[in-house]
């Protein structure tokens, strides 16, 4: 099972791990694009903080953020598990799993990245500031960016398994399921039963308990139907809307009407 994530905003600080070793990460076919992305960053980020500020799209409050992507090559850097703060890594909760769960964890879960395409939670990275949204003005669209590479690497990496994807809009864009592959995709939105729309809070802090709980349990779902199936015996509320024809992802709606810590 590979597992998508988006990242989040906010971020823990980087730590006094070794600066950033960028041919460690996972996924090394996304290096070359990653190196593109870093090196307009780092330049922007040190030239001029008015423009880099708008071009991050960064209140005056969060000015020094800026002072932190200027030094994303000397920074420490600390596993990308760590790094991620938020609702959906606060439901989460890596590093109270058991030594099994933390296995698979570090097996299946890939976090979206504007600034590196996608990382897995045992890449040591430091902290940053570099949303999908942003449009360098070297570069351009960084959703657009990292389509190609994305097409070219994600199909590895997802092997033969089920992927479950839990990102949100803006990460989605940058790599969509095709062919076989999106038939063993499910897409989850969580919904606030009473209404059946979306709530930002719910959505996010059920997504992460959904992936602590199969984690945790050591469910290995091969396919979106199995996933319906291990969800519902963990005791979640699914409905299912599978694919109309080849080549379309399973949507899955998990209900809630309360979030439990």
């Amino acid at each position: 099972m590979l597992v998508l994530l988006p990242p989040s905003e906010g971020k823990a600080s980087s730590g006094r791990g070794a600066p950033l070793k960028p041919e460690s990460l996972s996924l090394p076919g996304l290096a070359t694009a990653r190196a593109a992305v870093l090196d307009e960053l780092v330049e922007l980020c040190a030239a001029d903080e008015d423009k880099a500020r708008e071009v991050l799209g960064l209140s005056e409050g969060l000015r020094g953020e800026i002072a932190k992507n200027a030094e994303l090559r000397t920074a420490g850097t600390r596993p990308a598990g760590e790094i991620y703060t938020g609702v959906l890594y606060d439901a989460l909760d890596l590093a109270s799993l058991d030594a099994p769960a933390k296995r698979r964890a570090a097996r299946s879960l890939l976090v979206f990245s504007g600034l590196w395409g996608a990382v897995a939670i045992t890449d040591r990275i430091p902290s940053y500031r570099c949303s999908m949204g942003v449009k360098l003005p070297g570069l351009g669209a960084l959703g657009a960016h990292w389509r190609a590479p994305m097409a070219e690497v994600l199909p590895e990496a997802a092997g033969k398994g089920l992927v479950l994807d839990l990102r949100s809009s803006a990460y989605a864009a940058a790599w969509k399921p095709k062919g076989e592959l999106a038939g063993r995709t499910a897409s989850v939105r969580v919904l606030h039963a009473p209404t059946r729309k979306v709530v930002s809070h719910f959505n996010k802090a059920t997504k992460g308990r959904i992936v602590r709980s199969l984690l945790a349990s050591g469910t290995a779902p091969q396919g979106p139907a199995e996933l319906v199936e291990a969800l519902r015996e963990l005791g979640y509320v699914v409905e299912v809307e599978a694919p109309e024809g080849a080549g379309k992802v399973w949507t899955l709606d998990v209900l809630v009407d309360e979030v439990h810590g």
